[in-house]
């Protein structure tokens, strides 16, 4: 029987711990004992929880943050990449809201977990920073409104998918009032309104 990479296994049973029971409530030793190793087996590949709730978000959620530095203005239409982009922010929140959720619970664990992932790149305001630079570039190009404050826009739409997952996702039963395709393509066309 061919055995997945410690490392693979490591990241899958904390996506799985982290969703199942929250981050907060995660531990790596639970995270070691769940990948079937050892918790020094774990720091070797990880620096701590931080690191690999990092890993998960990256690894095994959504493509937003790649889908975000891959965009280039000019190519397609801002409209198609808007609707990408709100469907895999809304999936992304989606499933991140319920292994993040526990971080605000706790204001002790929330301040450990941002020292822990300040050297990492990583955080809440990076899709919204990485929008914003996509939609100035669309500006550069004359598809956006010089006018157009491409940092509000680009809240606004990450906001919006992130209010959708807190209010579907946190509420049990809880059913979107609009398909995801409808919603992204919605979201997208509502806010070419206001920026082209």
């Amino acid at each position: 029987m061919d055995q997945k990479p410690t490392r693979v296994r490591i990241v899958d049973a904390a996506h799985e711990l982290m969703l199942s029971i929250g981050l907060a409530r995660t531990t790596t030793k639970e995270i070691a004992k769940a990948a079937g190793c050892s918790e020094a087996a774990l720091y070797k590949y990880f620096s701590g929880k931080e690191d690999l709730f990092v890993t998960v978000l990256a690894e095994r959620l959504p493509r937003l943050g790649g889908l975000l530095t891959e965009l280039t203005a000019g190519q397609g239409t801002v409209e198609r990449n808007l609707t990408e982009i709100a469907r895999q922010a809304a999936l992304f929140y989606e499933q991140t809201f319920p292994m993040a959720a526990s971080l605000y619970a706790e204001p002790q664990l929330k301040r450990r977990h941002e020292q822990g992932v300040g050297g990492l790149e990583a955080g809440p305001h990076l899709p919204i920073q990485q929008l914003d630079a996509y939609l100035r570039a669309e500006q550069g190009a004359g598809r956006v409104r010089a006018d157009a404050d491409t940092y509000a826009a680009a809240s606004l739409l990450l906001g919006a998918c992130a209010q959708r997952a807190f209010a579907y996702t946190a509420l049990p039963g809880g059913e979107p009032p609009q398909s995801l395709d409808d919603f992204a393509a919605s979201l997208a066309r509502t806010l070419l309104g206001g920026i082209s």
